[in-house]
């Protein structure tokens, strides 16, 4: 298995974290004016960003690629900086972070039933509907901090997507070919499950930032075929075309 480029995507996140240490933290001190059905959806999304990745991390340590167990470091470190964002800005607009919610305890619970390859799989659905997410929040929060926040955030996500397609994309060419694209199907079977759960779930957000559920169900489900596209394609190939997320990150 070629494992090269993962040496690269170490440096992309450190050159991230980099300019995110010079760009500094957005001005928290001029506050978040968040309506009651956006404020509730954000508390539940900074749930879902909150965690340690302790069992990814202890999964790409047993992968036996040291640049990859590094890049999935790198990667959970800019999660838990997305909770950190998104608990500033609650606390800017007033509100509190939550303890936990029963749609992240099932999500949790399900990515770690098997290996590296499924844990990425069910991570990939979570990333997947957060490009459309956070994408509503930035151009319809109607409030200079929250479209901040949401825009890096964004920016994040963008990078993600790519990157866990590159360690599926060789986690799949172990399997028989027959069978790559079926476990590909149902990935998005899979994630059109989540992402009519999540527009139920936080329907009345997504309203008041301009998108309604069946907008932000079908817009997720266009953007799967570039995730799929590049699973599939040979990662050589992949690399001389748009990076998955980008385009439907910023249509």
């Amino acid at each position: 298995m070629d494992t090269s480029g993962f040496a690269e995507w170490v440096g992309r996140f450190e050159d991230e974290r980099e300019r995110r240490r010079v760009q500094g933290d957005p001005d928290w001190e001029r506050g978040a004016v968040l309506h009651p059905a956006v404020r509730s959806s954000v508390q539940r999304f900074q749930v879902g960003e909150d965690g340690d990745g302790s069992n990814l991390i202890a999964k790409a340590d047993r992968a036996g690629n040291p640049d990859y167990a590094r890049a999935v470091r790198l990667f959970v470190a800019e999660e838990q900086n997305h909770a950190r964002l998104l608990a500033h800005l609650l606390a800017a607009g007033g509100a509190p972070v939550l303890n936990g919610h029963w749609s992240d305890r099932a999500f949790v619970r399900l990515r770690r039933l098997m290996g590296l390859r499924v844990e990425l799989l069910v991570l990939m659905v979570a990333e997947v509907v957060a490009l459309r997410y956070y994408r509503a929040l930035r151009d319809g929060a109607g409030d200079p901090l929250a479209s901040d926040v949401a825009g890096r955030i964004l920016a994040d996500e963008q990078r993600h997507v790519p990157f866990h397609c590159e360690r599926l994309h060789a986690s799949l060419a172990r399997l028989p070919r027959p069978l790559r694209r079926p476990v590909m199907s149902l990935w998005r079977l899979l994630l059109l499950a989540a992402s009519l759960v999540v527009a139920a779930d936080h329907g009345p957000a997504l309203r008041r930032l301009g998108l309604g559920r069946r907008r932000f169900v079908a817009d997720v489900m266009a953007s799967s075929r570039t995730v799929v596209s590049a699973v599939l394609t040979p990662r050589t190939a992949a690399r001389s075309g748009t990076r998955p997320g980008t385009r439907s990150g910023k249509a």
